[in-house]
């Protein structure tokens, strides 16, 4: 009788056991700096699939990828189960480097063709932002100085050391910017544009983070640059967060054309992940009409979920270019490296 209770005692316990919720795993995202989400998604998401996401933010995507590719080289373990912020601008480099496991969740038959850039799958598209350059209205009006109408108009002398840049070696926007002057001018041309604006002082940092809120008078009013390569919907953010409240933003973009390049925001579930099911999930979660809907005023940037709803205020400051820069694929997979080697010659050096 003894033994009994005791083997009924254990079987007791193992079933308790067994009822019990277990531990939740770690979910591992690298991103950019700028990544944000609304706590209360995370939250939801952490709770309904009993995991717990830690998010790395590996500096401007640029950097980002190349702390991914560096610690991938010799490893079978990556550092993160997903990456979320790579862009077509750097997205040959990352699918050169076999960083990713192919993915292809059941929200991607509503996503615009325009945007999946990847057709395999490797990593899909969550989000896009036109990169322009953004002016502090008060700036120009205080000044009496007519707004550029093109690329070329910055490489007068009455705009020399008026616009900050961002370094293409180290920031997507930079990055996405070059292409753009690529774009507009062409390979035989744009080096000559960037000489130009070399000799009328263009002024470049590392990163956008940088150039928007150290260098941009737009931004914190005490900047240097009354221009700055940034977004077309950023003067929505200085809108919406304005300290007192405003009727109209600060700020505005140039979007002429030839002056914009449009930026894609991709994701990948990265090779060889322990946690291939929750990455799907995660994946999936970033295409729901949940985060999609979250996305405007959290980053500044639209959804690619066509029946995603936008705030009023975002639509209300942020301008959509006409026209966006754009070069074929296999081109900036040829010569991106050659280009920015090139930027830096003519530009740091």
């Amino acid at each position: 009788m003894f033994k009994k209770l005791i083997v009924l005692s254990v079987a007791l316990a193992l079933l308790i056991a067994a009822c019990q919720p277990s531990s939740p795993k770690t979910l591992t995202v690298l991103t950019h700096d700028s990544f944000s989400v609304s706590e209360e998604l995370v939250t939801a998401f952490e709770s309904a699939n009993n995991v717990k996401i830690a998010f790395i933010q590996g500096g401007d995507t640029g950097s980002a990828l190349n702390r991914l590719i560096l610690t991938s080289i010799n490893s079978d373990a990556p550092e993160a189960d997903v990456f979320y912020g790579l862009d077509n601008t750097f997205l040959s480099r990352a699918l050169e480097q076999e960083l990713f496991e192919p993915y292809a969740p059941q929200a991607l038959a509503d996503i615009p063709a325009e945007f999946k850039l990847d057709q395999t799958n490797n990593v899909v598209p969550i989000d896009y932002g036109d990169v322009c350059i953004n002016y502090d209205k008060a700036w120009f009006a205080d000044q009496g100085l007519p707004l550029p109408a093109s690329l070329e108009d910055l490489t007068k002398p009455e705009y020399a050391g008026l616009l900050a840049v961002e370094n293409p070696a180290t920031s997507s926007p930079g990055l996405a910017f070059m292409f753009a002057t690529i774009a507009e001018f062409g390979e035989e041309g744009w080096l000559n544009w960037w000489k130009a604006m070399n000799d009328n002082q263009v002024v470049v940092v590392s990163d956008w983070e940088t150039a928007y809120y150290t260098n941009f008078s737009g931004s914190s009013g005490k900047g240097p640059q009354p221009m700055v390569v940034s977004y077309a919907s950023s003067p929505a953010a200085e809108l919406i967060y304005a300290e007192t409240e405003l009727t109209e933003s600060p700020t505005a973009s140039l979007v002429e054309p030839g002056m914009c390049w449009r930026q894609v925001e991709f994701a990948g579930i990265l090779k060889n992940t322990p946690n291939r099911k929750l990455a799907e999930k995660f994946v999936d979660f970033l295409l729901s009409p949940e985060f999609q809907e979250d996305v405007p005023m959290q980053m500044f940037v639209f959804p690619v979920l066509p029946t995603a709803k936008l705030p009023e205020d975002f639509v209300k400051a942020s301008q959509i270019p006409t026209v966006t820069g754009s070069l074929d694929s296999s081109l900036i997979t040829q010569n991106r490296d050659a280009w920015v080697n090139a930027w830096t010659e003519t530009v740091l050096d």
